[in-house]
């Protein structure tokens, strides 16, 4: 702007010259001073310019008008195009020049912008005022700086305002209209520069790359070097070859000589604060010692030990064998199936880990291959070994163990075989106790139901179902006798024979009253028509999708029953009411595949045990109470103490969970006595006893003393193993029953044996 003004005033006082010649002879100042007045912007404006002028011409001072600086309606006549205006500006500079005062008038000439003489209103007297400086005015920045001062942070802490940063003044910068992807891409379409812009975010438009930039885009591209002017061709500088630049060494080694020292003064300071102490006689210099002054010769081993424990001594490594000899002999070469059999061996389960072989010379022998790996191995275990030394406690390993009674102090428990009865034709895999002690009853998978008596092992009856047995469950009531044997989508109620008949007649009103209840369950039927054979009472056909029945257990009055199906639907679950003939599934929707069930021995709550979880739920107040989390994979049996405060839980992970409902859903004990999976678990109804079955032939019976104080936690000690069963198809004791007033347990085999064992 400065330049367009200089520029209009030497064009004006170029037209004057033209126009009166005469009046610049006339000037009295020029004459009289001689010399040129110009500022150093016009001297160096006139060189560039071109415009040569000799000393004897002076040009008159221009005229400046005085409203340029105050009047802002004005400043747009100096423009930068003013010479290319045309006649318009030249008929605005005759009508500046006409108005200015004579150049004779030295006084009204002036610099800057003038001053207006005003009445303040505030003292009432006259004070000057001048005009208003615009701080942008000819500044060469002012148009380059960047409108947005947020500075260098990230930019999308913007991205949900509508304003993209803050000006100068604090002013909020308007997030720039955008249009939607198809518009932004007719503008590339249109216009053939947009492939060089490039987003600027903190303004928030595309600016225009410049020829440099694009230039290293380019060289970046092409993986070159960034920088134009890079040569990688240059010429190698040789700085220690050639002609008297030859040097020996670049770096010596010698010690700085002594010429080169400076005398320190702190050095100086600290000598002489010595020499003043040894004077004055502070520090006292050693005594030579003579040879008669101590003894030469120490005892050593009288010195009292150390308490400190002496260091580790290093392992010791084997000495070598002939199989690590570079030439062994032929027993000790390994034949190819070892060769390969030593391979497919995973490392840390190999009898040793390199093979011998054989080599002519020792020459000929390579390098370790397991040198670097097994160095690094060392250093690893080095750098994670702890870097203090312990103590090293002198326990005995008996007192670790807990001290548990002897199992001769807690007879009577089951100690031998005492009765072996054999089913023929299939696996046993189910067995029930009468509650009165003295009948067994056992199912087969070729659909026999035996009935045999406790104490001499006599078979007294059979039924022939033709179908695979998969429960038997006898009803725990004292004033009826009959048993439930669930087969294919059925469950059967069978009276034993030889009853008495007060019992019988019970019996056979509990399972077929004269008046029967109106059916209530469409899916259930039930069905009081004479069985296969005689004493099968009562039928229960369970939906056609249920499967086979898994388990049948009775509610403690024995009115009620629960049935699991092998089915995973809802309809795997059921609870039968014998005295309203009523069947109903209690869940809608079933977590996980259910696999046994039972009821609570005195509370209405009702256990559900799926493959990882046992829920307890309360069947009065229909909600959950509370989920057990044995930590098993799967859930195979389980059983609830009498009291009704414990359960135990077996799993095909060979664990056994013992829970205090009263204290956590975790479990109380894990024991690990089985080596395969646990098939069954049963508490005994009166005495401190229970037993687990396993697939590995075994059962394991415990002792397991529940205490009235809350605070002493229950007693378990393992008592017996019984052995007697084989294992037939990787399947061993399918289920274990004892006996309600004796302590004997009863156990039911996959090798179709069924034994009683006794104290």
């Amino acid at each position: 702007m400065a330049a367009a003004k200089r520029d209009t005033v030497r064009a004006v006082q170029k037209k004057r010259k033209e126009r009166d010649p005469e009046e610049d002879q006339k000037d009295a100042f020029p004459e009289a001073v001689g010399l040129e007045m110009m500022s150093d912007e016009e001297s160096h404006g006139g060189e560039d310019d071109g415009d040569v002028e000799s000393d004897e011409e002076v040009d008159q001072f221009p005229e400046i008008d005085a409203r340029s600086d105050s009047d802002s309606d004005e400043e747009s006549n100096w423009d930068e195009e003013g010479e290319d205006s045309g006649d318009d500006d030249g008929d605005e500079e005759k009508r500046t020049l006409a108005s200015a005062p004579d150049s004779d008038s030295g006084s009204d000439i002036h610099m800057f912008p003038k001053a207006k003489t005003i009445i303040s209103e505030v003292t009432g007297h006259p004070k000057r005022v001048y005009p208003e400086i615009e701080p942008d005015y000819e500044s060469d920045s002012s148009t380059e700086d960047d409108p947005n001062r947020v500075g260098d942070i990230p930019m999308h802490w913007y991205d949900d305002l509508p304003h993209i940063g803050y000006d100068i003044n604090g002013k909020r910068v308007l997030r720039p209209a955008k249009g939607n992807e198809l518009d932004r891409f007719l503008e590339t379409v249109e216009d053939p520069n947009s492939w060089t812009s490039a987003l600027d975010k903190n303004t928030q438009m595309d600016k225009p790359l410049s020829p440099g930039e694009l230039d290293i885009i380019r060289r970046l591209q092409l993986g070159e070097n960034p920088d134009a002017g890079y040569d990688p061709y240059e010429p190698t500088v040789e700085w220690f070859t050639g002609k008297g630049k030859e040097e020996v060494m670049p770096l010596s080694g010698a010690p700085e000589p002594k010429r080169r020292w400076l005398p320190s003064k702190w050095e100086k300071q600290k000598i002489m604060k010595i020499v003043r102490a040894i004077r004055l006689g502070r520090i006292v210099g050693s005594k030579p010692t003579t040879a008669g002054d101590g003894p030469r010769f120490f005892a050593i081993w009288n010195e009292p030990s150390s308490t400190q424990p002496p260091p580790l001594p290093a392992p010791k490594p084997s000495l070598p064998t002939h199989a690590e000899s570079y030439n062994p002999p032929e027993e000790y070469l390994p034949t190819e199936t070892e060769r390969k059999e030593w391979e497919n061996t995973d490392p840390e389960d190999r009898e040793r880990n390199y093979l011998p072989q054989r080599y002519s010379a020792l020459r000929l022998v390579p390098a370790y291959d397991q040198f670097i790996k097994q160095r690094f191995n060392r250093q690893l275990d080095l750098y994670l070994a702890p870097r203090i030394q312990r103590t090293r406690l002198n326990i005995d390993p008996n007192s670790l163990i807990p001290k548990l009674p002897s199992p001769s102090s807690l007879r009577p428990f089951p100690n031998y075989r005492s009765l072996k009865y054999t089913h023929t034709n299939g696996q046993v895999r189910c067995v029930s106790v009468s509650p009165d002690g003295a009948w067994v009853v056992s199912g087969d998978d070729n659909g026999i139901v035996s009935l045999w008596e406790v104490n001499v092992g006599h078979e007294v009856k059979r039924w022939a179902l033709n179908s695979k047995v998969g429960t038997v469950e006898w009803c725990p009531r004292t004033d009826a006798s009959y048993f439930v044997v669930g087969t294919e989508d059925k469950l059967h109620f069978i009276i034993p024979p030889n009853l008495p008949l007060a019992v019988l007649r019970s019996t056979q009103s509990t399972l077929a009253p004269a008046t029967l209840p109106p059916v209530t369950q469409a899916s259930v039927k039930w069905s009081s028509t004479p069985g296969i054979e005689d004493g099968v009472i009562l039928t229960i056909f369970l939906p056609p999708t249920s499967g086979l029945p898994r388990q049948v257990t009775w509610h403690r009055k024995g009115d009620y029953l629960a049935s699991v199906s092998s089915s995973e639907s809802q309809g795997g679950v059921w609870i039968h009411q014998l005295s309203r003939r009523h069947s109903q599934a209690p869940f809608k929707k079933i977590k996980g595949a259910v696999q046994l069930v039972l009821f609570h021995p005195i509370k209405p709550h009702f256990f559900v045990a799926t493959q990882r979880y046992v829920r307890v739920y309360n069947l009065a107040e229909q909600k959950l109470i509370k989920t057990l989390m044995p930590g098993i994979k799967w859930i195979s049996s389980m059983d609830i103490h009498p009291s009704g405060d414990h359960v135990i839980v077996g799993g095909y992970d060979k664990k056994l969970c013992w829970f205090d409902l009263e204290l956590n859903d975790k479990p109380y004990k894990v024991l690990r006595y089985h080596t395969r999976a646990i098939r069954s678990l049963h508490f005994h109804p009166t005495y401190p006893l229970f037993a687990s079955s396993s697939d590995d032939g075994s059962i394991q019976i415990f002792h397991g003393r529940v205490y009235s104080d809350l605070m002493t936690d229950p007693l378990i000690v393992p008592l017996k193993i019984l052995r007697g069963h084989n294992v037939s198809d990787g399947l061993g004791v399918l289920q274990v029953k004892w006996a309600s007033k004796q302590p004997w347990l009863v156990s039911a085999g996959a090798d179709g044996n069924v034994i009683v064992w006794c104290s």
